[in-house]
């Protein structure tokens, strides 16, 4: 925009009586919390622009924001700020008397209210705030375009749900505070109406909490602090299922449409076109994130076609209804939750919200199946994130399914299609939970069923849970015997391999897991799961002491997954093929192959694959010569392993390199600095693992590793793998 230079003009009306004007910017009435990156971007954008426009949903402080940036620019206009407030301004015709009104102007002439306000700005230099427009929006775009048109050192700074799509305006989307300025704006009113509270740490967590599920909206934040008069704030938490009634005090002096968060809400929705109300009625079905494939065939039809939801949805976004986000599976949109249930009480209203669930469930149900089948290819990672972002929707899609006893089968399906989710992608316990409880309802022991059940046997293998493998396991065999499903029956004699493995009997390991391996060819499967049968194969024969054939297993599945694209499974390859080459006294070739193992974990936040890598790579390390190093690795493993299940599945086998590594790492720090070392591992989360891991060793001190003695500092010296390893087949093997 135009810089402005030179003197201010004085006013030209020696009438002119400004300085009683009703519109000065009122004075805050209680303290101003956080935002002040948002301030400072809207008061950038007024150096930039003669029109900003800060939008954003009903509640989530766009007046305060306006005023406050209106305050810490006041000096940089000479005829100061004016705030027009418009939400009690019915009619378009009555605009120009209220900003009349707002400036204060006198005038009993008869000519047009417009020409009047064009007069008196034309030789101002002064800052328009208008707040309150939305149901006025084409009669003040109208107005504004003008006054901005025929007072060219006029700007306007305005507030609403929608920007007001004048040539010029720069938008700003005010979007819910950030946790830490909710808590500090939640706890600052709370302690208005109780002076002097100082929450607990008990009472912090609770109010992090209340701020985060009341979507960091500063109206509802403020309404639930007024409820601490009488209630605690885990009393407020327990009754935010009706967050609606819970909130409705309302504040004296407030505008009529911020007294309660449902008329703050609700003024939204009056403004809204009928095709708008529908779909923000529609798009409740969601839970969290939702993209547009998913938005057009869920809602539309009757009275909003598929091909209008575009257009819609575009609106309901320029309103604030809608939030746009970005991320790591493209441009997903969201209802924050107040918005979402409001649109959920006017859906049942209208007596289709159980049909718009089904549908809702349906999408999900195939979008499950798609991922299942493309996590067995190069969009791995992908699928991972898709899973992810609609994870909520899918919690959703279950629950739908086991409302009724004629649908239990499908609740039973989408667990058991996403047991890629629930065991690669660091998701053990909630797997667990879906795969429990879609049992719960009496079903025929048909396909979906008995899916779950070896999924079920699968994840309690993983958890370390041997009683309630088996279990899972015997049923899932013996009734895919009696139905004769090949399928299930090759998977729950796999699944049972796998149990085996972990307890240790590995004889009986290798039996079945060959057998389920020919069953596979037999019905022509491949995919990540028969991957996983071929490496848990070559774990039994390695830990029987046949490195080569373990080996050369692994190598074919590398090939395999290299023409695939496949990941997941690659890991676990990488891990035998990695165990074997420093039982040969290969520790560097070891160490790359579990930095691999360790990158593939994380993509796809397997917490499984990663601990079984930082175990194997601190006894890597201690055979390199960094005894403590290999204590602080072995001590992030050990903060890892509560999250995932049994600390190596309580497996000689699995828990051997920990015990040599131990051994070897006290013998040459001595045991205080070895149990230092485990309690600066057990400091670092698993990010800041794995990255440490990545780092290839080295000083444990220069990396903070408590003081721990890096390598040549304790003594220690380097000695062969395989000088280190003992057990069956002799010094080279286990």
């Amino acid at each position: 925009m135009r810089r402005l230079q030179g003197p201010c003009p004085q006013p030209d009306d020696p009438g002119d009586n400004t300085s009683a004007a009703s519109g000065r910017l009122p004075a805050e009435l209680n303290r101003f919390v956080g935002r002040e990156y948002e301030l400072a971007e809207v008061a950038g954008l007024l150096e930039e622009s003669r029109l900003v426009t800060v939008a954003g949903v009903a509640g989530v402080g766009k007046t305060r924001c306006v005023t406050r940036v209106a305050a810490l620019v006041e000096k940089r206009y000479c005829d100061g700020v004016r705030l027009a407030e418009l939400s009690t301004v019915h009619h378009p015709e009555l605009l120009e008397h209220a900003l009349i009104d707002t400036l204060g102007l006198t005038d009993h002439t008869s000519r047009p209210p417009r020409a009047t306000l064009i007069e008196h700005l034309s030789g101002r230099r002064m800052l328009l705030v208008i707040d309150g427009f939305e149901h006025l929006v084409d009669g003040c775009a109208d107005l504004v375009r003008e006054l901005l048109r025929r007072a060219p050192d006029l700007q306007v700074l305005t507030a609403g749900r929608c920007p007001l799509r004048v040539d010029g305006e720069r938008t700003f989307p005010l979007a819910p505070m950030s946790d830490e300025d909710a808590l500090e704006l939640f706890t600052e009113r709370a302690r208005a109406v109780r002076p002097g509270w100082a929450p607990s740490p008990g009472e912090q967590a609770a109010s992090l909490e209340l701020c985060r599920r009341l979507d960091g909206i500063p109206l509802a934040l403020e309404l639930a602090a007024g409820r601490l008069r009488a209630l605690s704030v885990d009393q407020v938490l327990l009754r935010l299922d009706d967050r609606f009634r819970l909130l409705a005090g309302g504040r004296r002096g407030a505008p009529p449409r911020h007294q309660t968060l449902r008329t703050a809400i609700g003024w939204s929705h009056e403004l809204c076109t009928p095709e708008q109300r529908l779909l923000w009625a529609r798009l409740s079905v969601f839970a969290g994130q939702f993209d547009l494939e998913a938005a057009e065939y869920i809602c539309g039809g009757v009275d909003l076609p598929a091909e209008s939801v575009l257009d819609v949805l575009d609106e309901l976004l320029a309103q604030s209804v809608v939030e746009r986000e970005d991320g790591a599976t493209g441009t997903r949109y969201r209802l924050l939750d107040t918005v979402r249930e409001y649109g959920a009480e006017w859906l049942a209203a209208t007596g289709d919200a159980q049909r718009l669930r089904r549908r809702h469930r349906d999408w999900f149900l195939g979008l499950a199946t798609w991922c299942e089948l493309d996590w067995f290819s190069p969009r791995q990672a992908e699928v991972a994130a898709r899973i992810d972002s609609e994870l909520p929707n899918l919690r959703r899609a279950m629950e739908c399914s086991m409302e009724s006893p004629d649908e239990v089968h499908l609740a039973q399906y989408l667990a058991g299609t996403l047991w890629f989710y629930w065991a690669g992608c660091g998701r053990l316990s909630e797997g667990r939970h879906w795969l429990d409880h879609v049992l719960e309802e009496p079903s025929p022991h048909d396909a979906a069923r008995l899916k779950v059940l070896w999924v079920l046997g699968y994840v309690a293998v993983l958890q370390g849970d041997a009683v309630g493998a088996i279990s899972a396991l015997q049923e899932c065999r013996e009734e895919a015997e009696r139905s004769g499903d090949a399928t299930a029956l090759a998977y729950a004699v796999h699944r049972t391999g796998c149990l085996a493995i972990v307890t240790d009997d590995m004889p009986r390991a290798e039996e079945l897991l060959r057998d389920a391996l020919g069953r596979y060819r037999e019905i022509g499967e491949l995919n990540s799961n028969v991957l996983m049968a071929q490496v848990e194969l070559a774990m039994a024969v390695a830990f029987l002491g046949d490195l080569d054939a373990a080996a050369v297993i692994c190598d074919e599945v590398r090939e395999i997954c290299e023409d695939h694209g496949e990941r997941w499974a690659l890991a676990y390859a990488l891990y035998v093929l990695a165990f074997a080459a420093l039982q040969r006294g290969r520790p560097a070739r070891a160490r790359q192959m579990l930095g691999e193992c360790l990158t593939i974990g994380r993509t796809f936040n397997d917490l499984l694959g990663t601990v079984l890598s930082l175990e194997l790579l601190a006894l890597v390390t201690a055979v390199e010569g960094d005894a403590g190093e290999a204590a602080v690795l072995q001590g992030a493993a050990e903060r890892i392993w509560p999250s995932v299940g049994l600390q190596l599945f309580g497996s000689v086998h699995y828990g051997r390199p920990r015990v040599e590594c131990e051994q070897q790492a006290r013998r040459e720090l001595g045991n205080a600095a070895y149990e230092e070392g485990l309690r600066a591992g057990r400091r670092l989360d698993p990010d800041a693992a794995v990255d440490r891991a990545l780092a290839g060793g080295g000083a444990s001190e220069a990396r903070g590793g408590g003081g721990v003695p890096a390598a040549g500092e304790s003594g220690g010296t380097r000695r062969p793998a395989a000088s280190r390893m003992s057990g069956r087949g002799g010094p080279e093997r286990w």
